[in-house]
């Protein structure tokens, strides 16, 4: 159990966390290459080579979320490739309960995601996500990702969280150590973002395996 009495506000990321991570993994992965291996005539292992090298260039960066780079990058309709796919977005289990145990105990519920704003709101209008949420923040609109630890104390101008108070769940190790190097106290990370793949080990972080397990007690 989480030491709930020292906590206020919750962010949570959506990705991998509050939404199964299958979704993006399959779009870019599988979808994506298939569609550009199309478009260039050639297979889908070169296509998945290339994507590949794009895809590392720009990992860790605004620019890897950002579905107007890769629209101008690789001369797709980013957004209209995710719609014939939009059937596999999905919560991960327990999502939606824990959210509403958040409610029922008096937290503060924020989704910080680094989702582009054409991605969100096709998950948004897919899921209903928002309303289980007391605000939604996307990392563009502050023109800094989740990885950058200077992007916390941005945050904070429209939503002044206290990070002594605060519990951040998210399912990237480089945004949780992130948010560790600016202040935030707590911090857990997600045993399974993808349901389609096994459980991931990983001591740097505390791991959540079922929403259940820390959901708060009303």
């Amino acid at each position: 159990m989480l030491p709930w009495i020292d906590i206020d506000t919750v962010l949570l990321d959506m990705d991998g966390t509050l939404l199964d991570l299958h979704f993006d993994d399959h779009f870019w992965r599988e979808h994506l290459p298939a569609r550009y291996a199309e478009q260039h005539g050639i297979s889908i292992d070169v296509a998945k080579s290339r994507l590949q090298s794009q895809y590392e260039t720009a990992a860790g960066t605004l620019e890897w979320y950002c579905l107007d780079y890769w629209r101008r990058t690789l001369d797709l309709d980013i957004v209209r490739l995710k719609e014939e796919v939009r059937h596999l977005i999905a919560f991960r289990p327990e999502a939606v309960e824990f959210l509403t145990a958040l409610r029922a105990a008096g937290k503060r519920a924020v989704l910080v995601t680094n989702a582009h704003g054409e991605s969100l709101a096709l998950k948004l209008r897919e899921t209903g996500l928002d309303g289980h949420l007391d605000r939604v923040y996307c990392a563009h609109d502050f023109g800094l990702a989740k990885e950058d630890p200077a992007f916390w104390g941005k945050l904070r101008e429209p939503e002044p969280f206290d990070f002594e108070r605060t519990l951040l769940i998210d399912d990237n190790l480089e945004v949780l150590e992130s948010a560790r190097k600016a202040g935030i106290r707590h911090l857990l990370t997600i045993a399974q973002p993808n349901s389609r793949l096994p459980v991931r080990q990983t001591d740097r972080f505390p791991v959540v395996h079922a929403f259940a397990e820390i959901a708060p007690r009303t």
